[in-house]
């Protein structure tokens, strides 16, 4: 069956319009001819943003919306920050495609010339446990021995910027994939420093779009086309590893993998009870699920 329009679902917001652009224009280039409609909604993570996510329902508040519009058949496909997908979909849906990853990297944005090593104490803005418990290690070596304190941080990025430009905060951490897709990751208002992956371990997924539709659509000739195996890979990996930890976000846990040479190598943080645990693993991409099942017993 020939397919002639494609409705995308996606929050408003600039970097979801964005993502969701680029699945489009994916679509688009190899199915000429094809017409992508983007269906934007305000999710009930869009609307409260004087709260923690895990005060009102985690990272399923941008999802919900979209998985209902699906099953009710008003939209075909959802684009969505795959580190924000909880684990478990609705019944008759799935990740139909993953493209390629952009960088996985979290970035420390602080203004032009500010000089850390000046201050008393170093404000750090963020909603993220993960970056809240890493940063705070990072930061006794970046800024000789200045504690660091991190205070609640929601919004797009353009008003997270916004608000570190008006001096809320000393610095904030944006993801380095979120930047990219706003062309905005060399603003000369702001100087950037980028972590590595071991440095500062991402969310599970970070940097991965993963396309959401009806369980059967990834067999659809407009669709699979945009499947990127390695990105695939990675976030089944990742993905997995959470679902083993049981791990959402009411805690800090990273999970981050890389495919070279046919082998995976996985980075991971977890912290509970006081303690922190780091991995550092590496298997053949064919031993995933024991990977997965040896990274999570490990953390």
């Amino acid at each position: 069956m020939k397919i002639d329009t494609i409705r995308i679902g996606t929050r408003k917001s600039a970097l979801a319009v964005a993502q969701t652009q680029l699945v489009a224009d994916a679509l688009i280039k190899v199915t000429p001819g094809l017409t992508v409609q983007l269906m934007k909604r305000q999710t009930e993570g869009d609307r409260i943003l004087n709260k923690p996510l895990l005060e009102f329902g985690g990272k399923g508040v941008f999802v919900t919306e979209f998985e209902d519009a699906l099953l009710r058949g008003e939209i075909d496909l959802a684009v969505h920050s795959a580190k924000d997908l909880p684990m478990d979909l609705k019944e008759g849906l799935g990740i139909v495609a993953v493209p390629a990853r952009e960088d996985p990297r979290d970035v420390l944005i602080t203004l032009k010339g500010t000089d850390l090593n000046k201050r008393e104490e170093i404000v750090i803005g963020t909603s993220s446990l993960r970056r809240r418990i890493q940063i705070e290690e990072i930061g006794s070596t970046l800024w000789k021995e200045i504690p660091v304190r991190c205070e609640n941080l929601r919004g797009n990025v353009q008003t997270r910027l916004k608000r570190l430009a008006d001096g809320d905060f000393d610095g904030i951490i944006l993801a380095a994939a979120g930047l990219n897709r706003l062309s905005i990751q060399s603003d000369p208002a702001f100087d950037y420093h980028y972590f590595d992956c071991e440095t500062m371990i991402p969310a599970g997924g970070q940097g991965i779009l993963a396309v959401e539709g009806r369980v059967g659509m990834e067999n659809w000739p407009e669709i699979w086309p945009i499947e990127n195996k390695e990105a695939r890979l990675c976030l089944t990996l990742e993905r997995k590893i959470l679902k083993l930890l049981n791990a959402g976000c009411h805690e800090p846990v990273g999970v981050y993998s890389r495919i070279e040479e046919g082998q995976f190598e996985v980075f991971g943080i977890r912290s509970r009870d006081s303690q922190t645990k780091r991995i550092h693993l590496k298997g053949k991409t064919e031993e995933l699920d024991s990977l997965a099942e040896e990274a999570a017993k490990r953390l």
